[in-house]
């Protein structure tokens, strides 16, 4: 009964990491490629190539073997690195501004010296 109870815990474990996987294939896919340059990261061939294996061997292979372990690290990497970086340099995902205001403006308000 354990060893079921364990089994299909490693069921889902192994679909959560799947399905990861490809969230991360598709944010790479959707993104610019003068981006990925701009962020001075691999292209974005490189990214579509490493997370498109690491689906298919996490499909195949499930969570038994060390294969889905490596694409597991290349996801988090992805995800982690790559994608703030690439966000940032097409305009998204960088700290968020308010429109408007001056050049004086402060995080928290206007910067007037004290006057």
């Amino acid at each position: 009964m354990l060893v079921e109870g364990f089994g299909e815990v490693l069921y889902w474990v192994s679909i959560g990491l799947l399905v990861f996987t490809v969230v991360a294939f598709a944010d790479a896919a959707v993104r610019r490629e003068d981006a990925y340059r701009a962020a001075d990261k691999q292209s974005k061939g490189f990214w579509l190539i490493i997370l498109g294996i690491a689906a298919v061997v996490n499909f195949f292979f499930g969570i038994l073997n060390f294969l889905p372990i490596l694409g597991l690290i290349a996801t988090i990497v992805y995800m982690v690195d790559v994608r703030p970086a690439v966000r940032q340099a097409a305009g998204r995902g960088g700290p968020r501004r308010r429109r408007g205001g001056s050049s004086s403006d402060g995080p928290y308000g206007p910067y007037n010296g004290g006057r």
